[in-house]
């Protein structure tokens, strides 16, 4: 099983993603707020702003605080590298 960093530590498994998707648009929001209802979000943001939703075959909603483009290429490449946001913001 291949897990990917979603960032501060968090990891989910790639095999079970669908789809990495941004936050900005109706519908996602839309899935967001339902996910949030039915007790199937998962929030790794760590008090941060969501800057990728991520989507997996359990029917879960996975929020980051990573660029969706750090997520994909860590999905990608496999790579395990801290993002850059990870390593200037305090411990809270």
């Amino acid at each position: 099983m291949q897990l990917v960093n979603i960032g501060f530590g968090n990891m989910i498994s790639a095999e079970r993603m669908i789809a990495i998707v941004s936050p900005e648009s109706a519908p996602i929001k839309r899935i967001v707020q339902d996910s949030r209802e039915r007790g199937a979000l998962i929030d790794a943001t760590c008090g941060r702003k969501t800057r990728t939703v991520i989507i997996m075959d359990s029917d879960h909603v996975v929020l980051s605080a990573l660029q969706l483009e750090t997520v994909a290429n860590r999905f990608n490449t496999g790579e395990k590298a801290e993002d850059p946001v990870e390593a200037e913001a305090p411990n809270v």
